[in-house]
């Protein structure tokens, strides 16, 4: 719930008027005031020199102080990590392992998140800190435990890792850049709530970490939910319970909208959506991120329409209380916005991609309740803004866990989901929200037979926006 808290917090005190934030052209530099001789510049005045021994030092420091801790609270056997240990890891082969689900497809990519947050906050690109949360993953595969190096965990946290740790590291940015006139006791507990480890190296080193990432004004709209939702409808093939109510926070950013002129795409994750939903029923919900890797702008002069196009990376993770599923992929496709009139447009992303992703449950042999695959996956989201008054967003997903790639390879499972939101904004950022969601799981196995879950849910929230216009970019 501090992480929605420190969400929220950016909502508000990011571009509070609007939520947009203007460029000036790519190749002009930005025009800054110089600061008084006797002052240093203010955070959002600094970049950070690069220092690629740094990261290496946290990342180490990081996962033995996790090892240890391990060790003492967790699993004694599992974190008695030894000589002996590392070599037969280094000599075995990958497996997949059988830690929970929450585990391997949210711990460990949050893991990796730290571990690309220690290196971009020590001023390495995205690229870069790529290559180091890849190397923390398979440092701790091969010396964090003395379980054999697992491959899903590798892909979880070595790729995950970096795409939810981008977006992490650029709202604590967005709130130092853009936050100036908040106390910087908490401007620096907000930072260090959103991305610990950009929180830690500000922190731990000095004045040496404490410049900002230029932004380069990218277009943005924030949104906070507070409400509720109920059960509207549930198929279950498999006896559990659910909680039919339950109190939800939901928060999301698109960053770097298409259709600013003065902005371009030039760096990994110039654009990104993220968002993340919290429930009193399971802790969170999801957690969705996507952002555009390496692509090209279009639409120029007076055309209706404006977007970019490329090679994205996304990391899903979807917990609807009946079953869960989470995926790590890479995806082609396209963000733009078509303009309709002049207070009303239809942005809408279309991506297809694949990834290695993991659904459940199975109640058959083994020790894991879910399964492991290739999975090829969908996604078309829209947000269609009416006269800056209000808008719908229709967002869906499809996701195939195959049998590939895949210990368990008898079956699949296909998991969709359609999430319906009308938004009426009632005064400057104030709006109230309607919610409906539904997921459906349809699992094919031989010797289990087919298994089909289903969930509906309706909420209404209060919704706080960052902007008026519901991220609709002017050109």
């Amino acid at each position: 719930m501090w992480r929605i808290i420190a969400l929220g917090a950016l909502t508000t005190l990011v571009s509070p008027q609007t939520g947009f934030a203007q460029e000036p052209p790519a190749d002009e530099p930005a025009v800054v005031a110089p600061a008084p001789r006797a002052e240093a510049p203010p955070p959002s005045d600094r970049t950070v020199r690069k220092n690629h021994f740094v990261p290496i030092f946290d990342i180490v420091v990081f996962d033995s102080l996790l090892n240890r801790y391990g060790k003492r609270f967790v699993d004694p056997d599992a974190y008695d990590v030894n000589g002996a240990s590392i070599r037969r890891n280094l000599r075995s082969l990958w497996v997949l392992d059988s830690d929970p689900f929450s585990i391997n497809q949210f711990m460990h990519p949050y893991q990796g998140a730290m571990y690309h947050g220690f290196a971009r906050s020590a001023g390495l690109n995205y690229w870069e800190s790529l290559g180091y949360t890849f190397a923390g993953s398979m440092l701790w595969e091969i010396a964090g435990e003395t379980t054999l190096p697992s491959r899903n965990d590798q892909i979880a946290s070595g790729l995950g890792g970096s795409i939810l740790g981008e977006p992490l590291f650029r709202m604590a940015n967005l709130v130092l850049e853009k936050a100036d006139g908040l106390p910087r006791f908490w401007r620096e507990v907000t930072v260090a709530v959103i991305s610990p480890a950009t929180g830690f190296n500000r922190l731990a080193y000095g004045g040496r970490f404490r410049g900002v990432l230029p932004s380069r004004n990218p277009s943005f709209f924030t949104r906070v939910q507070f409400g509720a939702m109920g059960t509207a409808s549930v198929e279950k093939s498999l006896t559990q319970s659910i909680t039919r109510n339950e109190a939800v926070a939901d928060f999301s950013i698109d960053y770097g909208l298409p259709g600013n002129a003065n902005y371009a795409f030039r760096r990994a994750f110039d654009y990104f959506n993220f968002q993340f939903t919290a429930s009193s029923a399971n802790r969170f919900e999801n957690i969705f991120t996507r952002g555009l890797l390496a692509g090209r702008d279009y639409g120029t002069g007076p055309a209706t329409y404006r977007g970019v196009w490329g090679l994205y990376g996304t990391y899903d993770y979807v917990a609807p209380q009946v079953f869960r599923v989470s995926s790590t992929a890479l995806a082609v496709g396209t963000t733009f916005q078509r303009r309709i009139a002049a207070s009303s447009a239809l942005q809408s992303t279309l991506l297809a991609g694949v990834g290695y992703g993991a659904a459940g449950t199975i109640n058959g042999s083994g020790t894991r309740d879910y399964h492991y695959g290739l999975t090829p996956q969908l996604l078309v989201a829209n947000r269609l803004v009416l006269n800056d008054r209000a808008s719908f967003d229709l967002t869906l997903r499809d996701y195939h866990v195959s049998g590939i790639a895949s210990t368990e390879n008898r079956g699949s499972e296909n998991i969709a989901r359609a999430d319906a939101l009308f938004t009426l904004r009632f005064h400057t950022h104030q709006a109230v929200s309607v919610r409906y969601i539904w997921s459906r799981r349809a699992a094919a196995y031989p010797d289990l037979g087919d298994v089909v879950q289903s969930r509906g849910s309706v909420g209404l929230f209060y919704t706080y926006l960052s902007g008026t216009r519901f991220g609709l970019v002017d050109w």
